[in-house]
């Protein structure tokens, strides 16, 4: 497809924002976009390379702790430094750095097909010394633990020695800010380092306290002709200065190998094995292997907008972005910040199960079910969890964790958001829906949908009405806590027992020996399906007459409205800027919680309480979350106004490349990249996942010309192809299915030709 992200810029605050969105990573290696060489000394940088769920555990200091709360957390340390690369010219060893002498050229960018970013500079030392440089780099797709930055220097007006000094760097912290609860204010060092060698290869290895993990970096350089190679180390850092006799060009490829105690035993060792076996290929069979991989990810997973580049950047950055971040073994997730930046800690929250997961069902299951399977593996924390709350059974997933633990220290905002048990449970049911995947069911599924349903017996109750109540728990809207029946949850809860009771009869019927094993192993017994079914015939799900919309919650429309007219956009976000009681004691949402579920749970409400409520929730809600737009964006397509559909899907696609939140340096934000793709697919293609087949309503937003995307169903791959007036959907591999369009069934063998809807329909 040929697109790259560019941006040329050297103003000091978009280089924050671009060592986010020019970071590297491969879902367990991430590094940021940082120059090799630094910065100016007055510039900031958050200078940063991590490890998808390699942790420190710190404590938690609570001026009143009560009951249950958790003593620790983990957070993501930032990990030994492998991309210091500093450039010295002629006999004065004068240091290159686009901040001093002349700059005469300069490139920037990161290519979605390959996966390289590269910078090319002309430049001009102060004494004169012109070069040329070209800088590549990688984070392998294919060698996980590898990350390579090939190096090439042409000496244009001069014919005296260049000096190249590479290190790799131990001491390092994490970046703090007191200025915002997203981002960590304390706890900078984390890592302590152990080992330091230097020779032939160099290494580093460092190691938390208290998690007692250990993370080894190994490094070796392989260079064009040189002068000598001279080797040190420190306690802390090991440094190799190649010296390459006078000529027109120089080059040097560094490796950098990160090996750590939760994937590598030994990790010392593996790392220098794995260095030896990834150096002996060159940049360009690296490159190769690197560009196959992503064109593989690519075929299944083409995206584009017709017509609007700036749009289809955005588009096919977020979802290049989603793959460089997501975990894919058994010990890791895809945290709120991805690998791009320490924001949130680290953090895998619910966005991975309701933002993320259904980007990759539709397009990579495999890779959607190892981050299920990473739920499956922490069942045993969530159910102890659920103990911890008073609960004899079930399970209560973490709000936010890196390894199965609660970290959440602020449990109005966190653990009282019990629907992340059911976003959980509604992600496993939306995997089987989408693969038919019955062995994973058993071997995985099964479990977590048993074990989340039964913790709503024991968190709800039935009132004196007979209608079952969920009380005191906050919905996905941060902005109102600890209410009661909370519309999002009540009908997220009803989802999750409905599912359970379905895949206990599913196995009843295909694999008893599988139902029987679990329900010995965790107590189960008919009484207690029977109790999830009237749970779930009586949900309560609240319904307001006079607005005809469904209420947030029990309170919410009792609340007074918060004063929006008078308070200016610098107050905004709220939590940075008003005390939680004072949002609290009003009608203000972060972002959708009744919307979500509208979108979600297809027949929750009918079409005229969804446009209702659309239009009262709009007016409510601040969209202090980067979590808000795209559903904003989908609702609207769903209740067919899609010229409003459009404007907030631009938003939600150049959300991080515009920084319209102000706070990409951070790190990417995750859920909303994945959001992008759900505005399109779920939102203007009106896909749906019915139990037994696929459903799609395809739709054009005025002005655009069109779009398509790829999916996978059950094994089948699939293209669509929405232009303004005829929709192509092709059958590209796999056997003939059935497919509801526009609430018609069709029989999909080769190809179908359906009308588009635009914004007048």
């Amino acid at each position: 497809m040929g697109q790259q992200l560019q941006d040329n810029s050297l103003e000091p605050k978009q280089l924050l924002v671009n060592e986010s969105l020019f970071a590297q990573g491969n879902g367990y290696l991430g590094v940021r976009g940082n120059f090799e060489e630094g910065y100016a000394e007055d510039m900031a940088s958050i200078r940063g390379c991590y490890v998808n769920g390699f942790y420190e555990n710190v404590d938690i200091s609570y001026g009143e702790k009560c009951f249950g709360f958790p003593e620790t957390m983990q957070k993501l340390p930032n990990i030994p430094d492998a991309q210091t690369v500093e450039l010295y010219l002629g006999h004065q060893l004068e240091r290159f750095s686009l901040f001093s002498g002349e700059l005469l050229g300069f490139e920037r960018s990161l290519d979605f097909d390959t996966g390289i970013s590269l910078r090319k500079i002309h430049w001009r030392s102060p004494l004169g010394l012109e070069i040329e440089l070209e800088i590549r780099r990688m984070v392998s797709f294919v060698k996980r633990e590898l990350f390579v930055i090939d190096y090439q220097v042409k000496a244009l007006n001069f014919d005296e020695p260049i000096e190249i000094r590479s290190s790799i760097n131990a001491s390092i912290e994490n970046f703090t800010t007191d200025d915002d609860v997203r981002v960590a204010s304390g706890h900078a060092k984390l890592l302590w380092p152990t080992d330091c060698v230097a020779g032939g290869f160099a290494q580093v290895v460092a190691k938390t306290h208290s998690s007692a993990l250990e993370i080894a970096l190994s490094s070796y350089h392989r260079c064009s002709e040189t002068q000598s190679q001279e080797f040190s180390s420190a306690e802390n850092q090991a440094k190799t200065v190649v010296r390459f006799a006078a000529g027109s060009a120089v080059r040097m490829t560094k490796y950098a190998v990160f090996t750590d105690t939760r994937r590598h035993p030994m990790p010392a060792q593996q790392g220098l094995e794995l260095l030896h076996s990834f150096s002996a290929f060159d940049f360009e069979a690296l490159a190769s292997e690197q560009a196959q991989y992503l064109s593989q990810f690519w075929n299944r997973s083409a995206i584009a907008i017709k017509g609007d580049e700036q749009l289809e950047l955005g588009l096919r950055f977020n979802v290049f972005q989603l793959l460089q971040s997501l975990g894919q073994d058994a010990v890791s997730n895809i945290a709120a910040k991805g690998l791009s930046g320490e924001g949130y800690e680290g953090h895998y929250f619910w966005d991975t199960e309701i933002y993320v997961l259904p980007v990759f069902i539709l397009t990579q299951p495999e890779l959607a079910k190892n981050l299920l399977r990473f739920r499956y593996n922490t069942l045993d924390q969530a159910r102890a969890r659920a103990r911890e709350l008073g609960h004899t059974k079930g399970a209560l997933f973490p709000w936010r964790t890196i390894n199965g633990d609660e970290c959440s220290s602020f449990f109005e905002a966190g653990t009282a958001q019990y629907h992340i048990s059911a976003d959980i449970a509604w992600a496993f049911a939306q995997y089987w829906k989408a693969s038919a995947d019955f062995d994973f069911m058993c071997e995985c599924g099964a479990e977590v949908l048993f074990e989340t349903a039964r913790l709503w017996l024991e968190t709800g109750h039935f009132n004196r009405q007979g209608q079952f109540c969920i009380d005191s728990v906050t919905g996905p809207d941060e902005y109102t806590a600890i209410v009661n029946n909370n519309f999002y949850t009540n009908s997220m809860a009803q989802h999750n027992l409905n599912w359970a009771v379905k895949m206990h009869a599913e196995l009843a019927n295909k694999a008893p020996d599988v139902l029987g094993r679990i329900s010995s192993q965790i107590g189960l017994d008919a009484a207690e399906l029977k109790q999830w079914q009237a749970a779930s015939d009586a949900m309560l799900l609240l319904f307001d007459e006079s607005l005809g919309i469904n209420p947030q919650d029990d309170s919410f429309l009792n609340k007074k409205v918060w004063d929006f007219e008078n308070t200016p956009k610098s107050k905004y976000p709220l939590l940075l800027n008003f005390h939680p009681l004072v949002i609290y004691r009003h009608q203000v949402s972060k972002q959708p919680d009744v919307m979500l579920a509208h979108y979600l749970l297809d027949g929750i409400s009918d079409e005229q309480t969804m446009a209702k409520s659309y239009d009262y929730y709009d007016q409510v809600t601040t969209h202090d979350s980067s979590l808000s737009s795209c559903i904003f964006s989908i609702m609207a397509a769903r209740i067919g106004r899609l010229d409003v559909s459009g404007k907030w899907f631009a938003q939600t696609a150049r959300l991080d490349l515009d920084n319209t939140h102000g706070n990409t340096r951070d790190g990417l934000h995750i859920a909303n990249l994945a959001g992008t793709w759900q505005c399109l697919v779920y939102g203007f293609a009106g896909v749906r996942l019915a139990d037994q087949h696929l459903k799609l309503a395809p739709a054009l937003a005025p002005d655009w010309q069109g779009y398509s995307f790829c999916l996978t169903w059950r094994g089948r791959q699939i293209e669509i192809d929405v232009n303004p007036k005829q929709t192509q959907v092709r059958l590209l591999s796999g056997d003939a299915m059935d497919i509801e369009i526009h609430a018609k069934m069709r029989r999909l063998e080769t190809s179908l030709s359906v009308e588009t809807l635009g914004s007048n329909d």
